[in-house]
């Protein structure tokens, strides 16, 4: 097994756990990923995702070379099976951290970029190297980098396959923290016990509403953002949250 899975407290840990190859994802390991991220978002204890990985080396360093790619290079392998693995069109409406431990490379950096907020080692080193190898980051990277970060930026990763540290891509605005390697986890479970004690709903709302408005037009977008807004400020979340403000009380959702 290739991908841990736990659950604890609210907190779904997936972790890449393939040490001893640096957490080199195999078909399998796709696999897996995926039902992860489908358990963690069908499971009403959930309440924040976290990615991370096993071992001092490696986050991931993308697809396994001798098993993934030569699968992708055959016409009949359909690339849109690992959607799932990727966070395309998963509507997992959760918030996904992502803990990142070390190398963050190919397929390693595309999964990075479909979670929300991302907390980097300081050792830790990211890479699009495909365009060495004669292939592309078709993962959802051609889609997503370019929409989070400048132009300029994304191109210089996109163009170069060169190796950037994690205080260049957090310069650039696609990580949010660079931490000491022994603060990694407990700043992220820190992180994620700050934003699990929110309420569920209001976040759901909030995450549907980027993921699905921002290719909008302006007029069609607003309409859809008061129509999702409209579920938030009449849950039961927001009564409760809303009478325990006026009973200068902290609010505990369920």
């Amino acid at each position: 097994m290739g991908i841990a899975y736990e659950v604890s407290d609210g907190i779904a840990m997936v972790r890449f756990d393939r040490p001893d190859k640096l957490n080199a994802l195999t078909l399998a390991m796709y696999r897996e990923l995926g039902d992860a991220f489908i358990a963690a978002r069908e499971d009403s204890r959930v309440r924040v995702v976290i990615l991370t990985a096993s071992g001092q080396r490696a986050f991931c360093v993308g697809a396994d070379l001798g098993e993934s790619i030569p699968a992708l290079m055959e016409d009949r392998f359909d690339i849109s099976q690992w959607d799932d693995a990727h966070l395309k069109n998963l509507r997992l409406y959760k918030p996904v951290l992502c803990a990142i431990n070390g190398l963050c490379l190919g397929g390693g950096f595309e999964i990075m970029l479909g979670t929300d907020i991302r907390i980097a080692a300081e050792h830790a080193k990211f890479a699009l190297p495909e365009p060495s190898l004669g292939i592309v980051p078709a993962g959802g990277t051609l889609v997503r980098l370019v929409r989070q970060i400048p132009y300029a930026h994304a191109m210089e990763l996109l163009l170069t396959a060169n190796g950037f540290s994690a205080q260049d891509l957090l310069a650039k605005g696609l990580i949010n923290r660079v931490v000491p390697a022994a603060e990694l986890m407990p700043q992220t479970l820190a992180l994620a016990e700050r934003i699990k004690a929110l309420s569920p709903t209001a976040l759901a709302v909030v995450k549907e509403s980027v993921q699905r408005l921002v290719h909008l037009p302006e007029a069609e977008a607003f309409a859809e953002e008061a129509r999702l807004g409209q579920r938030a400020f009449t849950s039961a979340d927001a009564r409760l949250g809303l009478a325990a403000f006026a009973k200068k009380q902290t609010p505990v959702f369920d």
